[in-house]
């Protein structure tokens, strides 16, 4: 049976519930998934754990999962690899690790909660090591620009294909039924849409008005948090040709509308262009070749 071993860094908050879990995956040498913050006591301890290892990942750069990676890899001798972070080499989709006993991690882009994410899935364990994407207790938070809800349905959605058996997040409890807890995500994300359109249709067209009826039972000092995740769904709304804004910021008015299709293409168009991004580029291009 493959080892899988936690040991929780000492940077407890509300967003990294009791800490950032460093996950040490077999054994001989180890694969060492997100060493997490430059703490030493805590790389002292991960490195007790891992003994020799294979290979060093990082999920994404948030300064709770990678700020450890360099320090620890040169400790240990091993190679660092993310999708983005200084001193590492870059991860690719599928890419594959081989650790001791021939255990292979294999690479997951996974976008959405940051544009770098990668979760790593070990097919002979079902084991989905899914940092931020999904954590053990409570959702994922989604700030744009870097976060993308779009993206990140998506990956959901790449998630639930791999049929994991088990979840080991970057923070919070091991999930033991994967299926049931993307299948919550997903739908939790579409009720927050659901929610989102229902209430611009009843006039409530500020980020400011969404968040006050929306996050009404909610307490104020979450109020901030719950405005980047509402952008969030705007900004795929919007992406959608399913709402569209006047006005910029905070200030901003948001009016739910039929998605149009680009006259040029037939494709969705966002708000209220004529012409999607490719096709008004593709235009411009003509407009400038037939000038000369």
């Amino acid at each position: 049976m493959l080892s899988i071993v936690r040991v929780l860094a000492p940077n407890p908050s509300v967003f990294t519930l009791e800490g950032t879990n460093t996950w040490v995956v077999g054994h001989d040498p180890s694969i060492v998934i997100d060493p997490g913050p430059d703490i030493a006591s805590h790389l002292d301890e991960v490195a007790r754990a891992a003994g020799p290892v294979a290979a060093v990942l990082v999920t994404h750069d948030h300064e709770d999962h990678a700020p450890g990676g360099p320090a620890f890899a040169e400790r240990v001798g091993a190679p660092l690899f993310a999708f983005r972070s200084d001193g590492a080499d870059h991860i690719r989709d599928a890419q594959r690790f081989i650790g001791g006993e021939g255990v292979e991690v294999v690479a997951e882009c996974t976008p959405g909660h940051s544009s770098d994410h990668v979760a790593f899935f070990v097919p002979s364990e079902g084991a989905l090591f899914t940092g931020d994407a999904v954590v053990g207790r409570g959702t994922s938070f989604i700030d744009p620009p870097d976060g993308d809800l779009t993206q990140y349905m998506r990956s959901l959605r790449r998630m639930q294909d791999l049929q994991a058996r088990t979840i080991y997040p970057g923070h919070g409890p091991i999930v033991l039924d994967p299926r049931a807890k993307l299948d919550w995500y997903l739908a939790h994300r579409e009720e927050r849409e659901r929610q989102v359109l229902e209430v611009i249709g009843d006039g409530k067209r500020t980020i400011a008005d969404l968040v006050e009826t929306i996050y009404r039972d909610h307490p104020p000092e979450v109020h901030a948090l719950a405005a980047r995740s509402i952008l969030a769904h705007l900004l795929k709304l919007e992406g959608e040709g399913r709402a569209a804004r006047a006005g910029k910021g905070d200030a901003a008015l948001w009016t739910v509308i039929e998605p149009r299709a680009c006259e040029r293409c037939g494709r969705t168009v966002k708000g209220r262009a004529r012409l999607c991004g490719p096709c008004s580029l593709a235009v411009l291009q003509d407009k400038a070749d037939a000038s000369g």
